[in-house]
C-alpha cells in the first residue's frame, strides 16, 4: 500500500498523520469548538450538526461533553464558549516569541503616531491578531474591526491577509483559492481569482500592501511582511485607520517607513 493510503493530510498546515495515530473523537470535538466565532457566538444542536457535518445525535453528545468538561456553557437550548477556552490563548500568548517581542515595538509606534497597529498570522481562511496596540484615548468609533487579540479577519479582504497570501508559493495560493472562494464583503472586495492572483504577485514584488474598504467601508490599512529564519514570512505588521482620519498618501509616505523599520527590527530578533 502506498504512503498516501497510510497517511491523512491536512491541507491547511501541510501536515501528515498516520491513519492509526489519528483520533477522530478529538477531531470532532475541535470541529465543534471551531464552529464558534464572532458571528456565531451561540450554537444549538442543529446548527452545530450543520457546521460540522455530524448527525444531530453526535453533535449533541459532543456539545454535552464539552459542557461537562467546562469548555461550553448552556442555557438549556443554546451552547456558548466558557471562559475556560481562554486558557489556550493565554498559554500561546505567554509562550510564543513573536507576540512578546512585538508588543513593545507596537506600543512605541502607537506612542509616535496615535494609530492602531497589529501583528497577524494566517490560519486557513483568516488572518488572526496575535499582538496589537491602540492609543489610550481611542474609542470604538475609531477602532475599526474591533481589533482585539485573537480577532479573525478574512484574509483576502485585508492588508495583512493579502501580505500573508502573497508569500505563499503559487501552488499553495491556488489551493487556498480552491478551498476558500473569494467572498464579496463590500463593493471593493476582489472576487475574481485571476485578478486576485495578479494582485498578490504585485504585493510580493513591492513588499507591502495597501487595502481600502475591502472588508469594511470607511476603513483602510497598510501592511508589511515580517521575516523570520531562512527569509520566510512568518507574520504581517499592519496599521488600520478610518479613511476620514488618514489618507493613503499619509500612510504610504509617513507610516510605511515606520512599519518597514519595525519589521526589520523584529527580523533581527527572531
Amino acid at each position: 500500500m502506498s504512503r498516501q493510503n497510510h497517511m491523512l493530510y491536512n491541507s491547511n498546515n501541510k501536515k501528515y498523520i498516520r491513519h492509526e495515530d489519528f483520533i477522530a473523537g478529538i477531531s470532532k470535538g475541535m470541529a465543534i469548538l471551531d464552529s464558534f466565532g464572532t458571528d456565531r457566538q451561540r450554537l444549538n444542536i442543529s446548527t452545530a450538526a450543520e457546521k460540522t457535518g455530524m448527525t444531530r445525535a453526535a453533535a449533541r453528545r459532543h456539545l454535552l461533553t464539552l459542557e461537562y468538561l467546562g469548555y461550553l456553557e448552556s442555557d438549556g437550548h443554546f451552547f456558548y464558549l466558557s471562559p475556560k477556552v481562554l486558557k489556550f490563548s493565554g498559554s500561546y500568548l505567554g509562550g510564543a516569541q513573536l507576540p512578546k517581542i512585538s508588543q513593545p515595538l507596537l506600543n512605541l509606534l502607537t506612542t509616535q503616531t496615535s494609530l492602531i497597529y497589529s501583528v497577524m498570522v494566517l490560519d486557513g481562511y483568516e488572518a488572526i491578531t496575535i499582538a496589537r496596540s491602540a492609543a489610550h484615548q481611542q474609542t470604538d468609533r475609531v477602532n475599526p474591526y474591533g481589533l482585539h487579540l485573537g480577532n479573525r479577519l478574512p484574509a483576502h479582504a485585508t492588508s495583512a491577509g493579502k501580505i500573508l497570501l502573497a508569500y505563499l508559493d503559487t501552488v499553495t495560493q491556488q489551493e487556498w483559492l480552491d478551498q476558500y472562494p473569494l467572498q464579496r464583503l463590500t463593493k471593493y472586495t476582489h472576487t475574481d481569482n485571476l485578478i486576485f492572483l495578479d494582485l498578490l504577485s504585485a504585493i510580493k514584488e513591492q513588499d507591502w500592501c495597501y487595502s481600502s474598504e475591502e472588508h469594511e467601508l470607511g476603513v483602510h490599512a497598510l501592511a508589511v511582511p515580517i521575516y523570520g529564519q531562512q527569509s520566510r514570512v512568518v507574520a504581517a505588521l499592519n496599521i488600520v485607520s478610518p479613511t476620514m482620519r488618514t489618507t493613503k498618501e499619509y500612510l504610504v509616505q509617513h507610516i510605511l517607513p515606520l512599519l518597514q523599520q519595525t519589521a526589520r527590527e523584529l527580523r533581527n530578533t527572531l
